[in-house]
């Protein structure tokens, strides 16, 4: 997704908190609006779905990966920009805070995909193409994108990218292990199997591997050649800039397309984004309120604590949208369940900005330590 303005810098941690009042205007314009870009990009999709003849055989054409290759490129365009964001030089450095790693571990990869799985369950038992497109967001942790909300909220920025950096890599190893598990062996072992779905954890792998691995691949390298050419200031300060929006671009035409093709199901059916929405605002409630507690009271600082609720309530939408994809089809549930995820995120995690920094005022009073309960 789009970039934050460098420029920007980290508002003043002294006084009382004059950033509480500056922090849309802190975002970039493409980030500020971005639920209205997203909720244009779905009607103008709409639209399409119901001028064009036949373009559902028209982009399936050429595939890669089963994916048909306009929306490839469109999923790689959005995925590049934000792994190239990441300082992997700096992964082993959060080694050095024992408490973090192990909190950030267990909330990424134990907590969220279990709480994402119960409330899929529980609250659409009924819709299984819908419950398992919002099980694969759970599983799809954090990306860069949450770096805007921790900036913003005054986190700690290194350990938030080190963090995201650490999820990306281990999303390699680990994404498709625990689809299996939560898509076929946990609803078979708790009796709730009842759409006999069977999932490929190849396809899944396959998935992750095309849309992760390579525009990992290729951020890591861009990375690394661009602070040898130009030194790491003219990376981060000229050059994520210009590639940022981009991110948002492939989105959006990755929305335009799957509503273009699923035109039908989403008028016949209006009040199914609503259905979507609900599980993903009591996630995002849950996993920010419960990492931010966790973090108090394992006595973290500020700083350390807002980069730890960001980074365990985020989701890599990007990485879920491309896996719905490629395993289920670009018309499936699954995938319009994805789509929804970024309109609902965005407004969300920009309230939850404003919580965390009335957080630091009544918990923290100093200067980030930790202050006492009153």
């Amino acid at each position: 997704m789009s970039d934050l303005s460098q420029e920007t810098g980290r508002a003043p941690r002294d006084g009382a908190s004059p950033e509480d009042a500056a922090v849309i205007q802190r975002l970039s314009v493409l980030d500020r609006f971005l639920p209205v870009w997203i909720i244009a990009a779905m009607a103008l999709g709409l639209l399409l779905g119901r001028g064009v003849d036949g373009l559902d055989d028209a982009l399936s054409k050429v595939e890669v990966g089963s994916v048909s290759l306009p929306i490839a490129i469109g999923l790689l365009v959005m995925m590049y920009p934000v792994l190239a964001k990441v300082r992997y030089d700096e992964l082993g450095h959060v080694t050095g805070d024992r408490k973090l790693l192990v909190s950030s571990i267990v909330l990424n990869w134990l907590i969220g995909p279990a709480l994402m799985f119960a409330l899929a369950w529980l609250l659409l038992p009924e819709l299984p193409e819908y419950r398992t497109g919002l099980i694969i967001v759970g599983l799809a942790r954090c990306i860069a994108m949450v770096l805007i909300w921790n900036d913003l909220a005054c986190g700690d920025g290194e350990a938030a990218a080190i963090l995201v950096a650490l999820n990306a890599v281990f999303q390699i190893i680990a994404f498709a292990g625990l689809g299996y598990f939560y898509l076929e062996l946990l609803p078979g072992w708790l009796d709730l199997d009842e759409t006999g779905l069977d999932v490929s954890v190849w396809g899944i792998a396959k998935s992750v591997l095309i849309f992760l691995g390579i525009p990992l691949l290729a951020g890591f390298l861009t990375r690394v050649v661009g602070e040898r050419a130009k030194g790491r200031e003219w990376y981060e300060s000229r050059f994520l800039p210009k590639i940022g929006p981009a991110a948002l671009y492939g989105l959006l035409f990755t929305i335009i397309i799957l509503f273009a093709l699923q035109g039908d199901t989403i008028t016949n059916q209006p009040l199914d984004v609503a259905r979507i929405a609900v599980p993903l605002l009591a996630y995002f409630a849950l996993m920010w309120t419960g990492s931010f507690v966790l973090g108090y009271r394992l006595r973290m600082t500020y700083p350390r604590t807002t980069a730890l609720a960001f980074t365990a309530a985020g989701n890599n939408f990007e990485l879920a949208i491309a896996v719905a994809i490629g395993v289920f089809g670009v018309t499936s549930g699954e995938a319009l369940a994805g789509v929804v995820g970024p309109l609902i995120e965005v407004p969300v995690l920009v309230a939850l900005v404003y919580v965390a920094l009335w957080a630091r005022r009544r918990y923290y009073p100093t200067d980030g330590s930790r202050g006492a309960i009153s």
